[in-house]
Parts: structure tokens; sequence; C-alpha cells
């Protein structure tokens, strides 16, 4: 589905089918919910804020007036409703094992570990599960503001100018929060990796 598909469809609810927007739900359900996991770090509530941040962008959709990609809207609302819930519970936003993995099926981690382990030895095996685990640790240990931008790029894909819009923020502060993300995850993974000084992997 393409974000003309998305057009259509944002069209359709604007006209009153809520059929329409079950489609979107059924479309971005997952990515938004792995992006709240990797906020939250109650497992049970990235549901509840999913749904909630589905009925905002419900509600507000017929402001949408389609400046940026829907899912970018989407991701920003989604953003905006798990920093709400974590001010309400005066919860940290922390990244646990349990939120990432009731987050998604196919979460980073695991397919890290499947694209590295396919076919090798145990060592290698048992390595690349270390390596997977180190990536993750460093992401839960990140500042909200660099976990959430290098999460949006690494992991959802999204452009710059995309983050920068999610984020509310200028483009140059996107990348430096990325760079300075992935510096951290490299100064984590050198002693596995075997990483001279000055050198990222």
């Amino acid at each position: 589905m393409s974000a003309d598909a998305d057009a259509l469809l944002i069209e359709r609810v604007k006209r009153g089918d809520q059929k329409a927007f079950e489609l979107l739900v059924i479309k971005y359900q997952r990515k938004i919910e792995r992006l709240i996991a990797r906020m939250v770090r109650d497992a049970d509530l990235i549901q509840d804020i999913a749904q909630e941040t589905f009925i905002r962008a419900y509600r507000a959709l017929p402001q949408f007036r389609g400046e940026s990609a829907f899912y970018t809207w989407l991701y920003r609302i989604a953003v905006n409703t798990a920093k709400k819930a974590l001010v309400e519970l005066k919860r940290d936003p922390l990244v646990t094992e349990t939120a990432l993995s009731a987050a998604d099926d196919e979460d980073e981690t695991s397919r890290v570990e499947n694209e590295l382990s396919d076919g090798e030895t145990p060592e290698a095996v048992l390595a690349s599960k270390e390596i997977a685990s180190t990536v993750n640790a460093a992401i839960e240990a990140l500042s909200e503001d660099l976990r959430q931008a290098i999460t949006l790029r690494e992991i959802e894909g999204l452009s710059y100018d995309e983050i920068a819009e999610v984020m509310n923020c200028p483009i140059g502060t996107v990348r430096s929060r990325i760079f300075r993300a992935r510096e951290a995850i490299a100064e984590r993974l050198r002693p596995l990796l075997d990483t001279p000084d000055g050198k990222r992997w």
C-alpha cells in the first residue's frame, strides 16, 4: 500500500468510511506498537498507548492536510501519546526486553540474530547473539531523544526530514542525535569486535 493508497483511504475516512480507517490501522498497528515499545517500559501499556494513538489520529484526521506523509504524522501522534502517558504515570521511558518482545514478532534484535546466525557455527551464533544483545543494551541506555532518533532511522527507516518532523526539531539536531547514538552503540560494541579507537566497527 503506497502513500497514494493512504491518501485515498484518508479521503474515504473523511467522507465517513470507518472501514477505510480500519485498513490504515491494520497497515500501521505493528509499526506503531514497535515504536511505542522503544519508549515505554511496561509491555502492558503498549497496546493501550497504540489504541489511544489511533483514536487521536481518527479524531484529528479531518485536520490532516497531507502536507507530510500520513505515517510521519501518525508517528508523531504516537510519540506524543507515549510521552503523555509516561508523564501521567511518572515513569521513565526505558526499553525492556519484555516490551520489545511484546511489541512485534519481528523485533529488530531477533531479526539481527537471525540474519547473523543462518548456517554459522555455534560459536558464531553465540557471538552474534552477544552482539545483538549489546546493541539492544546500548540502545536501552541512550537518553530518550537519542533512542527515539536512532529507532526512527535504523528500525523504522524514516528519512532525516521525516524524523525532524516527527521529533519536531531541526534536521541538524536529528543528525547530531543519530551521530551521538551511533557513537554510543559503537563504544559498547568495540570490545566485542576488537575495533581500534577512532573506528566505529
